[in-house]
């Protein structure tokens, strides 16, 4: 099998890729098109098929499909252009090779996370890490296997648990560079602040968003998590945990980016910093996977709001 990231402007395009969602739009002349986006390990591709008359079998969102076509740039980025599909039947392909998964090892990664926020002092915030990161068999396995978003950034297996770690480690230096954060709240803030994604998003592949994802978002799903669980730990100051689902309620910074409240502690303008600078150096990072050897502008990036390029320096 020859994977999304193997290809090269000019080259033909064919195999068996999942399609991850795919739409019928209509072109200014009239005539109806297929804009679909195809996955496998390595990533993503914007996909076109203009003519959908001859060669393209009938096919869904979430089905595997036997591609033919070309490699071409649109805007300074790949895109296929298709012109035969033919759905695949259970036993043609193997899964794990259309999975996104992390390049780091989950294992190690939760190691580290567990032993950066072990510096965390207070004894009810070690109480509440413990009883759902130490405990907690089910959502262990959940959380390293899950995605931080549907296509945003660290969309794929093990990027909540990617995510939460850069988060986790810039919280910490941000703790010791700073006196004037409680360095204990903004950790377990930064461990905790994207945990609602597991109820907002189903598991791979399907990655989308579930009823409470859509009806009430992460944010609300994460500090609901925080209140519920706490009630658990006997004797847990009201106000703490009040500080502590403020953090996650405010840490996108804005109403207009999904927090239903603006940060009004230090720690949660921290925490918002935090987590908007591991997203955005994702977002390159993806962006830079993509486009491999091109040193060249790469086209406007939505995420970025910006026409974005590589510097000589990054392909080092």
């Amino acid at each position: 099998m020859k994977y999304i990231n193997e290809y090269h402007e000019g080259d033909y395009c064919k195999g068996i890729y999942l399609c991850k969602s795919k739409q019928a739009l209509t072109a200014k002349t009239g005539k109806t098109y297929y804009s679909l986006i195809l996955q496998d390990k390595t990533g993503t591709i914007d996909t076109k098929v203009f003519d959908i008359n001859s060669g393209i079998d009938e096919f869904d969102a979430m089905d595997y499909i036997d591609v033919y076509g070309q490699v071409t740039s649109f805007q300074g980025n790949a895109q296929w252009k298709l012109t035969r599909i033919r759905k695949c039947s259970e036993g043609e392909y193997n899964v794990d090779d259309y999975m996104m998964a992390s390049k780091y090892n989950r294992d190690e990664m939760y190691r580290e996370l567990l032993t950066i926020v072990s510096c965390v002092k207070n004894e009810y915030l070690r109480s509440l890490i413990k009883k759902v990161f130490v405990e907690d068999k089910e959502f262990i396995r959940k959380f390293k296997n899950h995605a931080a978003a549907k296509s945003v950034h660290h969309g794929f297996i093990g990027g909540l648990l990617e995510h939460t770690l850069g988060v986790v480690k810039i919280c910490n230096f941000l703790g010791d560079t700073y006196s004037l954060l409680d360095k204990d709240l903004l950790m377990t803030a930064g461990l905790f602040h994207d945990i609602g994604k597991l109820t907002e998003l189903a598991e791979f592949p399907a990655s989308e968003y579930t009823d409470d994802g859509q009806l009430l978002g992460h944010i609300f799903l994460g500090a609901e998590l925080i209140g519920n669980t706490v009630k658990e730990i006997p004797d847990f100051p009201p106000r703490l945990a009040s500080e502590l689902r403020h953090c996650i309620l405010a840490h996108h910074g804005e109403l207009e980016y999904g927090s239903p409240k603006k940060p009004a502690l230090v720690e949660a303008f921290a925490l918002n910093l935090a987590d908007n600078i591991d997203a955005k150096m994702q977002t390159f990072s993806e962006a830079f996977d993509m486009a491999g050897d091109n040193m060249e502008w790469l086209g406007f990036n939505r995420v970025l709001d910006s026409n974005i390029r590589q510097t000589y320096g990054t392909r080092k």
